[in-house]
C-alpha cells in the first residue's frame, strides 16, 4: 500500500508541472493583453505609458522568463499580485472570495448526494415502473437545461413575477439592523436559487449514476442469498445493496473536490455572488493573470488530490489495485 501511494503521489508533480505550463501558455496567447484591456478606455495614452506598464507587469519579458518567474513565486506560496488598480496579493482576494464558494458548493454538494443516491435507489428497484420513468424524464431535463437558462428563468420567476426571492447579492441592504434570526432568513433567501441552481444538474447525473450501480448490485446471486434467508426486502435494498453500489460513487465524489471552487463560476456571476467564481470570471474579462492562474492552480490542484483520493478509497476496498 504504501509503495502504491508513494508512485501516485510523485505522479502528481509532473502532472502539476505540466497543467500549469500548458494553462500559462493558452492564457497569454488569448486575445488581448492587460496592459490594452487597462488602456482601452484611455486613447490618449502614449506608447511610453504602455511600455512602462508591461515593464511594471513584468509582460516585456519573454514567455518561458515569466513563467519561470511565477513557478518560483508559486513555490514559495506567493501568486503575485493583481494587476488590478488595487494591486493586491492574489492570495489575499482568493482567501476573502474562498469561505463563500466552499459554504454553497458544500451546501449543494450534501443536497445533491443526500437526494441522488435514493431517487437513483428507487428508481433501480422500481424499473421499468412509472417512477422510473417519471425519474428518467428528470434526469434528461437535468442534462438537457442550460445552468444559465435555469438561473434566469428562476430569477424572473421567483425573483421578479412572484417576489418572493432577492436576485442578486447575498444580503438585504441594512441587513445588520436585523435580529441573528433576521439575518439568518435574508441569507436563507438569497441563497436559496443559487444552491438549486447549482445543484440541479449533477443532482441528475448522480441519481443516473446509482441507478446503474444499483441495478447491477440487486441482480447479484448474494442479493438472492439474502432474500432466500428471508430477510425483508428493506434490509436487503438499503443495507445489503446499498453498501455496494456506493462503491463507484467514491470517484464522483474525488471529482466533486475540484467542482467546490471552480464549478460556481456561471451562478455566481449570474447571482452577484462574491465567490471565487465571480473573481475568476473577472479575472478572465480583464486579462488578469496572475488571479486567473491562481484559480486554476487551486482548481487543477484539488482534481489531481480528487483523484488521488478516489485511487487511495479503491485501493483500501479492493487488495487487488495495491498490487498492480
Amino acid at each position: 500500500m504504501t509503495a502504491y501511494l508513494l508512485r501516485r503521489i510523485l505522479l502528481l508533480i509532473p502532472l502539476m508541472f505540466g497543467i500549469t505550463l500548458i494553462t500559462f501558455t493558452v492564457i497569454h496567447m488569448a486575445p488581448g493583453e492587460p496592459v490594452e484591456m487597462q488602456m482601452a478606455m484611455n486613447p490618449k495614452v502614449g506608447k511610453e505609458a504602455r511600455e512602462r506598464l508591461q515593464k511594471f507587469y513584468g509582460l516585456d519579458k519573454p514567455l518561458h522568463v515569466q513563467y519561470v518567474t511565477w513557478v518560483k513565486q508559486l513555490a514559495q506560496f506567493d501568486f503575485g499580485r493583481s494587476f488590478s488598480s488595487d494591486n493586491r496579493p492574489v492570495l489575499d482576494k482568493i482567501k476573502e472570495r474562498l469561505p463563500v464558494t466552499l459554504s454553497l458548493n458544500i451546501v449543494a454538494l450534501v443536497i445533491e448526494f443526500g437526494l441522488a443516491i435514493p431517487i437513483g435507489v428507487l428508481a433501480a428497484v422500481h424499473r421499468n415502473t412509472l417512477l422510473d420513468k417519471g425519474i428518467t424524464v428528470f434526469v434528461f431535463l437535468g442534462f438537457a437545461v442550460p445552468t444559465f437558462w435555469l438561473a434566469l428563468l428562476l430569477m424572473y420567476l421567483f425573483g421578479v413575477k412572484l417576489n418572493w426571492l432577492p436576485i442578486s447579492g447575498m444580503h438585504t441592504l441594512g441587513y445588520e439592523a436585523y435580529g441573528w434570526f433576521g439575518q439568518l432568513l435574508d441569507l436563507a433567501k438569497h441563497l436559496v436559487m443559487p444552491i438549486l441552481v447549482a445543484s440541479f444538474g449533477s443532482l441528475a447525473g448522480v441519481s443516473r449514476y446509482m441507478r446503474s450501480a444499483m441495478l447491477q448490485v440487486i441482480e447479484q446471486d448474494y442479493i438472492t442469498t439474502a432474500r432466500a434467508k428471508g430477510l425483508s426486502e428493506r434490509v436487503v435494498i438499503w443495507k445489503h445493496a446499498l453498501r455496494n453500489a456506493l462503491l463507484p460513487l467514491i470517484t464522483l465524489v474525488g471529482f466533486s473536490l475540484p467542482g467546490l471552487i471552480g464549478g460556481s463560476v456561471i451562478f455566481e456571476t449570474i447571482f452577484s455572488i462574491p465567490g471565487m467564481g465571480q473573481l475568476f470570471y473577472q479575472g478572465v474579462m480583464a486579462r488578469d493573470y496572475p488571479v486567473v492562474m491562481g484559480i486554476l492552480v487551486i482548481g487543477a490542484f484539488l482534481t489531481l488530490l480528487g483523484n488521488l483520493l478516489a485511487d487511495i478509497s479503491y485501493a483500501l476496498a479492493d487488495p487487488r489495485i495495491r498490487q498492480q
